[in-house]
């Protein structure tokens, strides 16, 4: 069977549609019931820490396994997991263990999903066109992220939650026939052109070691997923707005990833995708600080610029984590910066958490943004030191071609 390796875009969007309707529409329910951004920090780390700890053990798996069939097994997996939901409402189980624990169950998927989606994508995608598929892919799976609210908050105001989280277990099992129809074919070496074939040659030469990388590659779902929990605490908790009004403001955070996506491969030819990846990290996180000041109008500007910026810098990362592992261990790679992704988004979300708890979510916005740029800053000096120690001991040696991920 030939592989489509591009039907992955659209099976991506849905998956990341699918988690995430699931996890705002979880998300709202405590709002609505509790009104206190503790409580949704509680349900994000319920998610968090499963994912934090198999992550790096799911990724080994998905080296040694069919990563096409394992996407399609957390895909029903989910979606059964996320039909219990609106059965579970349906039959009149307390909200709270039952938001909770299919949450937890759609999490330790989640865990495998995320190094299998990644692997596959590296086996079947030609090195050469990597930047443009990882461009198309990030932004499917933000986006899916982003526009979950627009669909989750206008269909919990309109239609309540059962109808909801049943069309989104639906998604879930569209997306494992989008995955089953890729294929079983792969890219083979000896295809490709001459140029290209020495392009996936060098990728076997790490550029930039995986420490810093995993690190900087967390950071980014530090940002992406306290911002998701305290998005609407700041909205319905604070501001008193519906949950329309937060879908609108995501659905400008999806138009502004959507336009990263377009502007990626020219920002990244001039600036490297290392430059890219740190000053875009740099300047969105400072626009964090910002969103919450001033009201709903400015807020939705500074999502959209902000999801402009984050979503080129998180395009680059992924494109530095990619090519700068061998192609039998990018799961393991994507497992660990995963793990500690997650890891650290616990650790972020319970300071957040009481941060806001005593305060507001101003303060919220303007603690994550520090730890996000310190954490930038931390993972640029660490690159920058082990490439000035790479140069000054390869000094007069012959120069290694670096892989289309590495900074230009």
């Amino acid at each position: 069977m030939t592989s489509r390796p591009r039907l992955l875009l659209p099976a991506a969007f849905i998956t990341s549609l699918g988690n995430n309707i699931q996890l705002l529409g979880a998300a709202l329910l405590l709002v609505r019931a509790q009104g206190s951004m503790l409580d949704v920090g509680w349900l994000f780390i319920a998610v968090a820490v499963p994912q934090a700890v198999l992550s790096p053990y799911f990724g080994r798996l998905a080296d040694r396994f069919d990563r096409r069939m394992l996407w399609i097994i957390c895909d029903l997996v989910s979606a059964a997991a996320a039909l219990a939901l609106p059965v579970g409402l349906a039959l009149g189980v307390s909200h709270q263990p039952l938001v909770y624990a299919t949450n937890f169950a759609l999490a330790v998927i989640a865990a495998q999903f995320m190094p299998a989606s990644a692997a596959l994508i590296r086996e079947r995608v030609p090195t050469g066109q990597l930047r443009r598929f990882n461009a198309h892919y990030e932004i499917a799976l933000q986006c899916g992220m982003l526009l979950s609210a627009s669909v989750g908050g206008i269909a919990l105001q309109y239609f309540g939650p059962k109808p909801l989280f049943t069309f989104n277990a639906l998604t879930f099992a569209l997306s494992a026939v989008l995955v089953f129809a890729v294929g079983t074919g792969r890219h083979r070496l000896e295809e490709l052109p001459q140029a290209t074939t020495r392009t996936v040659r060098a990728t076997a030469v790490r550029a930039i070691p995986l420490a810093p990388l995993a690190l900087l590659f967390g950071q980014g779902l530090v940002v992406v997923t306290v911002f998701n929990a305290l998005l609407p605490v700041l909205l319905i908790g604070e501001w008193h707005r519906g949950p329309a009004v937060l879908g609108v403001v995501d659905a400008l955070g999806g138009a502004g990833f959507l336009l990263a996506a377009a502007v990626y491969r020219r920002s990244a030819a001039r600036l490297g995708d290392l430059r890219l990846a740190v000053g875009g990290f740099f300047l969105c996180t400072t626009l964090f600080a910002l969103q919450p000041l001033f009201g709903v109008p400015v807020l939705m500007v500074l999502v959209m610029l902000g999801a402009f910026l984050f979503g080129q810098a998180r395009i680059a990362t992924r494109s530095l984590l990619m090519t700068s592992v061998d192609e039998s261990r990018v799961g393991h790679a994507f497992g660990l910066a995963n793990g500690y992704g997650l890891a650290a988004t616990i650790v972020v979300m319970l300071i957040t958490s009481v941060v806001t708890g005593h305060s507001d979510t101003r303060y919220g916005f303007a603690t994550v943004a520090v730890i996000s740029l310190l954490s930038a800053g931390l993972a640029a000096a660490w690159i920058s030191t082990i490439s000035r120690r790479g140069a000054s001991n390869h000094h007069g040696a012959r120069p290694v071609v670096r892989s289309p991920g590495g900074a230009v």
